[in-house]
């Protein structure tokens, strides 16, 4: 069983939410705020959240951080503010999506299966015997496809499993630019709707991340994308 977590201080947008997941044979854990939230997560597996921003004790920019400091589970962030520095604010904080409320109950519902069906092929991913070509070393950068991990220096850099999908493409394919069109439809693997940003800011968050264990390996080539040489220093 599928056990996906709502956070929602708005009981009725929880119960609706929980209701059309229901009809799609996912079970479902509800909170009313951040720290509950997060207490949940503690003491059960959830194989993905459903996160809103605005609540009280604490809010879920704040929750979805906190979340992020220790799982990489799927967040699904709702919001009722639509503004773009809004949405780029929740992806920084770690969220996969974001969606802007009012909402649609069935896009919510396509958009959880897209997060899911991208952890659970991870998931199977990791569990095969992989050679151990799964490992790609770029100078003192090392990802393991096998363990999903990431070490920069022998540090261990703890990214999301959509920052590591960038990442583990890109090095990948040294030298290769990758526009943002390609990332999307490759990493996310739905058809580009023109998410400039969402590529952007899962670039700049997983670039902070490196550049943080002291590596710089990601260069933005203006105009046209992204790229990884093997040279870099």
């Amino acid at each position: 069983m599928t056990d996906i977590l709502i956070v929602d201080d708005d009981k009725e947008i929880a119960e609706l939410i929980e209701i059309y997941l229901k009809n799609e044979g996912y079970q479902s854990i509800k909170a009313y705020d951040g720290l509950e939230a997060l207490n949940v997560i503690e003491h059960q597996r959830v194989d993905l959240v459903i996160l809103d921003v605005m609540m009280p004790k604490l809010d879920g920019l704040a929750a979805c951080m906190k979340i992020r400091e220790k799982q990489a589970t799927p967040v699904l962030m709702l919001s009722a503010k639509a503004e773009d520095m809004d949405k780029i604010m929740g992806l920084m904080t770690g969220a996969d999506d974001y969606m802007v409320k009012p909402f649609n109950p069935l896009e919510l519902v396509a958009r959880v299966k897209s997060l899911l069906r991208r952890a659970y092929q991870l998931n199977a991913q990791l569990q095969v015997n992989t050679a151990p070509q799964g490992i790609i070393r770029i100078q003192g950068l090392e990802i393991n496809k096998e363990t999903h991990s990431v070490k920069v220096d022998g540090h261990v850099v703890h990214l999301t499993s959509m920052e590591f999908d960038i990442l583990y493409l890109m090095a990948g394919h040294p030298g290769r630019v990758f526009s943002a069109e390609e990332l999307y439809e490759r990493v996310w693997k739905e058809g580009f709707n023109g998410s400039h940003n969402t590529v952007a800011v899962h670039i700049s968050k997983l670039r902070d991340k490196l550049e943080s264990s002291g590596g710089k390996f990601i260069q933005t080539v203006w105009g046209v994308g992204y790229k990884i040489e093997q040279a870099l220093v």
